[in-house]
Parts: C-alpha cells; structure tokens; sequence
C-alpha cells in the first residue's frame, strides 16, 4: 500500500498536471494563446494578471456553468484543470468582475470569434453556411420597474395643459403681474415664468418689509400665493424635465425598466403566470454552425426582422459571416432581402417569407381573393379575377414606416362600367365603391427570387438543417448552462 501522509514536505510542481489531449481546455488554451493582447491594452495601469489568463478562466468557468464572480475564484482555486490554464494563479472575485466589464474583455472576445471561426474551418468541423436564430433572454431588472412610452406622452400632455392653466390662474390673481403669451410651454418657456415670478417675489418682499408693522398684512398674503404658483411652476417644470428624459431613454422603443434602462419589456418563454405578461429583456441573436457559436448579438428590439442586418453587418466585422446565410420567416422582409442584395450581392439567402409555406397549400392556391391567383398581362399592364373583372393600373403610391423604410406600391382599379356604359357588379365593393387592389412589385421580385432559391435541393437541405443546428444551441444554453437571465444590467456590458 502506498504511504499517504498529509503532512508530509511535497516539492511544488505547478504544471505537473495537463488535461486529456482532447479536452476542452486544450482548444480554450490554444485559442487565447493566439491572440495579440497588446493591441487590446496599449495604456493604463500595469495589469495584476495576464488578459490571456483571466479570458481562459472565464471561458472555461462559463463551459461548465459557472457565472458568480465568487464562484469562478472558487471554481480557480479548487478545479485542476482551471488550475492549469493559470498556473495556480488565484484572482480575486473582484479582479475577476472587473475583468468581464471592461473593454479589453469586450475586444478579445469579439477578436475570439474570427479567430475561433477559422480555427473551425482550418479543422474541417464547420462549412461555409450561418444559421441565424434569437431567444429573448430577461435582463438583471425588476420585472415591475416598466416604464411606458404611451403613458410618458399622456403625462406630458397633461403636464402641460395643468401648466397652462395655472399661468391662467396667477394672470387671474396677481393683476400686477405681467407675463409674456406663450405657445407650447416647453421648459425655456417655464423657465421664463419661473424667472418673472422670482423677480415679482423679490418686489413682494420689500412691500412685506416697508409694512411689517401692519397686522394683517396683505403683501405677506400675497407675497405667500406667489411662493405656492412659483413652486408649483417649478414641479411642473421639473416633471416636465422628467418626460423628456425618458423620452431620449425610449429612442425607438416603446418601454424600458427603471433598474435597467436599457432593457427593453418583451414577451419571454418563460411565462409561468401563463397570462403574456412582458418583462424586462434583451433579444439574444446567434449565429451558429455544426452547432459552434460563430457570433452573437445583443438588441433591444423585441422582434427578429430589425436585428438581421445590424447582426449581420457585425458578422462582417467579425470576419464570421458565410457565404449562406439561414434564418426563419421572423427575418423575411422587403427591407431586409434589398439591403441584402444591395450589400451582399454574392451571399445566397435562405429566409422564407411570413406566407411562403401557406402559398403551398390547396386552399390558398384556390382561393379567388389572392392577386397572386389571378391573370396578369404584363404588355398592357393589368389583372383580371376568377370573375373576369378587368384592374387596369390606376397610379403609383408610397409607404413609409415608422422606421422611415418606403416601399412602392402599384394601384390598380377595376372597369366598374362596360362598353355600353352598363355597370359591372362584380367590379363594386359591398358599399358600391370601385374595387381597387394594391401590388408591391418590389417585394413580388424578392419572393420570386426566394422561392426560386429555395427550389434547389441543395437549399432546401441546408434549410432543413435550421432547427438542428441552432435550436440546439438555444437548448443547451437555458437547459444545461441554466442561463436564462443575465447577471450584468446594460446593453453595451
């Protein structure tokens, strides 16, 4: 039996031990290892520990769980294999945090990407296909710390007509007063009043003084009034200062939480009233292959379709977007598919649109009221309907979305009279009016380009493997890892 002994004087050989050849931490190790720290940390303080040493601890420490600041220095004192990758260092919770938020962390991660990309390319596990997917992650914030951008513009209407009623009121009582006829009362305008009652109470206040020995006092009554419209002026004022702040905090969006303004109140998965209450949380975008990460994305919008192009812009920085890229209907489009021929013009899309699936199907394929079921004739430019009523082009017309995106749309009109000047009933609406029907030809060439794609076998197998791909990810991600809300409030942390 082999002598064991606690107490016993050991020799301190800190990297006699090394992990399996194929163990995760190798590819950790040989991934940071490649990366030039030095053009991340150009200034600054002397570092207590090497970026490259905190970056293994952390990545390592997240492969298996493990989150809490406090719980990685744990996870670096008592795992071997973290151990290794430091070489016994052991920061502290605090070094540790400190690491995670800073910038120098924010640029070799975003650097890990490209160069964990081509690692996978250069060892043959992944192929030259991005599949594009989000989940809703809830944000470190009280889910009843909402703030409504309806209720904002409501309180501030309020505001300011509870403004201009009191203006009416002082005018009303203090007939000496004199004030300036204001418009909209932003707070410049507030401000001025605020500065004429100053200047008015400082003129009460030497009445008040060349009379204090009268009993009642009338300039003390009044120079009282005048203190209570001027504190009201200034609540009103400062509210007022209030909505506009939250308003510059909305930008484009509709709510954000108090304890983390920049997240955004969305619907979860994680509904357990089971009543569609919306809390606060990031849209989490990934983009994945073979089921690797290649990039992420983190946006405040809840939908899909307004984060492709920002995230895939990023892939291109990144140096991580493929020559496909993958999504579900959530992303197809009009904006999207242009800017992706108009900016990727050599990348293939595989994005269905929102009624791609339907238009398959028997009962849309008979139904007489789609325009896409009825004959054109594209010399003189008109449709005719299962009813044989004639729409000849009637104008051109614009739409512009609250995003400022503008799409063009074809009017056509139905022949509401015959030859013989006879009414046509099949051409008038239930109320009389003129049938008419609208045709987006833009978006028509975009979903024939789609379809057109995805008649390819070798497209509709990529396509297939969407869900397998990135779904798993997703799975793996709030299942095995157990994140399902972030530990750090802010969108640029």
């Amino acid at each position: 039996m082999k002598n064991y002994n606690m107490n016993q004087i050991m020799l301190d050989i800190p990297t006699a031990y090394e992990p399996d050849k194929n163990h995760v931490a190798h590819y950790i190790n040989e991934l940071v290892e490649d990366m030039d720290v030095t053009i991340f940390y150009t200034t600054g303080r002397p570092l207590e520990y090497d970026p490259r040493l905190m970056m293994k601890l952390v990545l390592f420490a997240y492969t298996r769980g493990v989150r809490s600041g406090r719980r990685i220095a744990e996870f670096a004192q008592e795992n071997i294999i973290a151990m290794w990758l430091t070489q016994e260092a052991q920061p502290s919770y605090r070094t540790i945090n400190r690491f995670r938020v800073s910038d120098l962390s924010e640029a070799m991660i975003s650097s890990a990407f490209s160069r964990f990309t081509k690692l996978l390319h250069d060892k043959g596990y992944i192929d030259d296909v991005i599949y594009i997917d989000g989940t809703k992650i809830l944000a470190d914030a009280n889910k009843f710390s909402f703030v409504w951008k309806k209720n904002t513009i409501r309180f501030d209407k309020m505001n300011t007509v509870k403004a201009q009623q009191l203006i009416q009121d002082i005018m009303a009582e203090q007939q000496s007063l004199q004030l300036p006829e204001y418009t909209d009362l932003s707070v410049e305008e507030l401000d001025d009043v605020i500065a004429h009652l100053e200047s008015y109470l400082a003129k009460q206040e030497q009445q008040v003084v060349a009379t204090q020995k009268v009993s009642p006092n009338p300039a003390k009554q009044a120079r009282r009034n005048t203190k209570k419209h001027l504190n009201k002026v200034e609540h009103i004022r400062d509210k007022k200062l209030a909505y506009q702040h939250q308003i510059e905090t909305y930008n484009e969006r509709n709510s954000y939480s108090k304890t983390d303004t920049d997240a955004t109140f969305m619907r979860v998965k994680e509904d357990y009233m089971q009543n569609g209450q919306l809390k606060p949380a990031y849209n989490l975008q990934i983009a994945t292959n073979a089921q690797f990460v290649l990039g992420y994305g983190i946006f405040q919008n809840p939908t899909d379709t307004r984060t492709l192009m920002p995230f895939v812009d990023q892939l291109k920085q990144y140096e991580t977007l493929g020559s496909t890229i993958v999504a579900d209907a959530g992303y197809g489009s009009e904006s999207n598919y242009r800017q992706l021929e108009d900016e990727y013009p050599a990348t293939t899309v595989l994005i269905p649109y929102g009624t791609m699936l339907k238009e398959t199907s028997k009962k849309w394929q008979t139904d007489e009221r789609k325009v896409m079921n009825w004959n054109y004739c594209a010399e003189d430019d008109y449709y005719v309907d299962p009813r044989n009523v004639r729409f000849n082009f009637k104008r051109l017309s614009k739409r512009t979305d609250k995003y400022g995106f503008v799409r063009d749309f074809k009017v056509y009109e139905a022949e509401a009279q015959t030859e013989n000047l006879e009414d046509i009933a099949a051409a008038l609406t239930p109320k009389g009016y003129t049938r008419k029907i609208t045709v987006n030809p833009a978006f028509e060439y975009h979903k024939a380009k789609i379809r057109s794609e995805f008649s390819k076998e070798e497209n509709q197998a990529i396509y297939a493997q969407r869900k397998i791909d990135v779904e798993s990810v997703f799975g793996r991600l709030k299942a095995y890892f157990g994140f399902t809300r972030f530990s750090v409030r802010g969108s640029s942390e």
